[in-house]
């Protein structure tokens, strides 16, 4: 069995200029993500996939590897993560090298831990899946969500509109960490959530999205509760 991490970080970032190498509480925000794989002990590769020299050159301080540097094919705005990882799957196949299993890591999600990449990894295989990934539950039901239109809501499942919350179904997001995948499920499909995958629930805590510098801020505090800073 072969395993490798593939950590996604391109160098264009928009909304937050150098957001994949930036300081996170005074360390490169990817260098979280690379000793969380490294250390989990799952991965015979822990490598970086990026069209920018300086988060090359993090990665290796860090411990992970660049073989190859992501092509402008995969590195525009519309480049989707499917699409970065056929190319790297490719990339290795040429090189003579196939995986079984990969887990392919965002590079701003510093919550992740080598114990969440573990029972992903367990479960993408005890139950034959073709992608594990984490999921957070809804802070309120969905089923009573509204529209508003032209200041008037509407209700999306009106005939929730009396339901006790505590009688609806819980519903998850996806948590916008990682997705573990069997390699060749996906390459079968070239889809990261298919009719076959499974997750794991983490609490509200356990991850943030960053896409603004609030979103940063926010993810720095919570990070600081979490681990005692």
């Amino acid at each position: 069995m072969s395993n490798v991490a593939v950590i996604t970080a391109r160098g264009g970032s928009k909304r937050i200029p150098g957001k994949n190498s930036r300081l996170f509480l005074g360390k490169p925000i990817i260098a979280y993500v690379i000793d969380s794989a490294l250390q989990s002990g799952l991965f015979d590769h822990v490598m970086v996939s990026t069209d920018d020299e300086e988060i090359g050159k993090i990665a290796r301080q860090y411990g992970a590897t660049v073989p190859f540097m992501r092509t402008p094919q995969t590195a525009h705005d519309f480049a989707t993560t499917a699409e970065v990882l056929t190319e790297v799957f490719g990339e290795y196949a040429q090189q003579g090298q196939v995986f079984d299993y990969a887990c392919c890591i965002y590079p701003t999600a510093p919550f992740i831990t080598s114990d969440l990449l573990n029972l992903s990894f367990s479960l993408l295989t005890e139950k034959k899946f073709d992608t594990v990934y984490p999921i957070q539950r809804f802070s309120f039901p969905i089923q009573r969500a509204v529209y508003l239109r032209d200041y008037r809501v509407q209700w999306v499942q009106p005939e929730q509109a009396l339901t006790r919350s505590q009688d609806l179904e819980p519903t998850y997001h996806d948590a916008g960490q990682f997705y573990f995948i069997d390699v060749a499920a996906f390459c079968n499909s070239h889809q990261l959530i298919t009719a076959n995958s499974g997750a794991v629930i983490i609490s509200e805590m356990a991850a943030h999205d960053i896409d603004t510098e609030g979103d940063w801020q926010v993810a720095e505090f919570k990070y600081s509760i979490m681990h005692s800073l």
